[in-house]
């Protein structure tokens, strides 16, 4: 029987099962999901669901795409959920899962973003990210990366839901290949169904006030303005905006995108935003372990500094020993 996984035409053994297929195939069942002519196959469903001749099949997983201490009851709370830790980081651009493994553990982060690609059926025995990060001590945050219409962004994650059984999750479409903005036409389309099917949708947006707004009022739980294009390390380019969208904003407002070194994620934190995502930063550090401890430090003297308050700007000094008394 012919049918075509992946892209690639296979020929498999008849009668068969989705079941059946994936061992046939070497594939854990258990680590991935399953598309069968554009629907998910649920996992429950493997067993009972014959395979045709001509059927195509999608078959994907998770990529690379600890708790940090907290001052009294200062938890991150997303759609319902508390996490310790205010810093939320990537799996991609490692040299191998065992640094990711390393650095996340590192930047003491509870939530780590995955990207949802097709396995590889010419090695299916290669390791998975899963092997390394579990998502039983992490929450698997499953995005859009490399989406550049609704319906894609939408397709994904329903997969991403059916391999993991998460609603949370973070939605970006992107418009530009060189620039990597967010298309906020398709990502505005794309909130819009994926709220209406229960998504709790953490949404990578523009620095753009009004179009925060509106994300908002759709039922986004969480509000992602980038700080500076992806990858691209030149820290928050637009304080002003950033700090509208967090006094408008009744859902937690988290920077992503831009961010390059700690002295960007405590300033951050310093405007008032409930955390950062952050990924380049780290992989491309010359020490991605010791930069993910500079980031968790980074978050956590922000977020201290915000509360604090800072003293106000002033154009004249204001000498800080009492003149009184004086010799």
């Amino acid at each position: 029987m012919r049918v075509t996984i992946n892209g690639e035409e296979r020929v498999i053994n008849a009668p068969a099962t989705v079941e059946a297929l994936l061992g046939q195939i070497g594939i854990d069942a258990g680590k991935v999901a399953v598309e069968r002519n554009l629907e998910i196959v649920p996992r429950s469903a493997y067993g009972q669901v014959q395979v045709n001749e001509g059927d195509r099949f999608e078959i994907v997983h998770f990529i690379g795409g600890g708790s940090a201490a907290v001052t009294g009851d200062d938890a991150l709370v997303v759609a319902g959920r508390r996490f310790n830790s205010r810093l939320l980081v990537g799996t991609g651009k490692y040299k191998d899962f065992e640094e990711t493994a390393r650095a996340i553990k590192a930047s003491g982060a509870e939530i780590v973003t995955v990207a949802v690609r097709r396995v590889n059926l010419s090695d299916p025995s290669q390791p998975m990210l899963v092997d390394y990060v579990s998502p039983k001590e992490y929450t698997f945050l499953p995005n859009t990366a490399g989406c550049y219409t609704a319906e894609e962004a939408v397709r994904t994650l329903r997969l991403a839901r059916e391999a993991g059984g998460w609603d949370l999750v973070k939605l970006e479409v992107l418009g530009n290949q060189a620039n990597l903005y967010p298309d906020m036409v398709e990502t505005l389309k794309a909130a819009e169904m994926l709220v209406r099917e229960d998504f709790k949708v953490m949404v990578y947006c523009s620095d753009d006030p009004i179009m925060a707004k509106r994300l908002e009022d759709l039922g986004c739980c969480a509000i992602m303005p980038l700080a500076a294009p992806i990858g691209s390390g030149l820290g928050i380019q637009n304080p002003v905006n950033i700090r509208m969208i967090i006094e408008q904003s009744k859902v937690p407002v988290l920077v992503d995108a831009g961010v390059g070194t700690a002295s960007d994620a405590a300033v951050a934190m310093e405007l008032g935003c409930d955390g950062v995502l952050m990924n380049t930063a780290i992989a491309e550090a010359k020490d991605p372990i010791r930069m993910a401890q500079a980031m968790k430090l980074a978050i956590e003297s922000g977020r201290l500094a915000y509360l604090a308050g800072r003293m106000p700007k002033k154009s004249y000094a204001d000498p800080s020993s009492p003149l009184a008394g004086m010799i």
